[in-house]
């Protein structure tokens, strides 16, 4: 499976169950992905009567996610809007919000 088609399953897993805050805050393995060089994503909606929150998690085992592996992910995810880092820094997983 191709990163295009990784990207459009988590994003319609995430549209046809977004987390409904801040009651349900258990993410489903069908938001998980594991690419074959051991990029770990996770991609979550996340809706409450104010907003509505996109989170692309992305972790790796042994070092750092690369920004532009992130990035690619990003624009497939969530598309048509502007991401930014959720403040996670010098760890193994990075943690990306969109924004509206």
């Amino acid at each position: 499976m191709d990163i295009e088609a990784k990207a459009a399953r988590l994003r319609a897993a995430a549209e046809a169950k977004p987390m409904r805050l801040p009651v349900n805050r258990r993410v489903d393995e069908s938001h998980h992905v594991v690419t074959d060089d051991g990029l770990s994503v996770w991609y979550t909606i996340q809706v409450s009567p104010h907003s509505r929150i996109q989170e692309a998690i992305f972790e790796r085992s042994d070092r750092m996610p690369e920004d532009d592996e992130c990035q690619r992910w990003l624009e497939l995810l969530v598309a048509g809007r502007s991401a930014g880092p959720a403040g996670l820094d010098d760890a193994p997983l990075r943690g990306l919000r969109a924004q509206p």
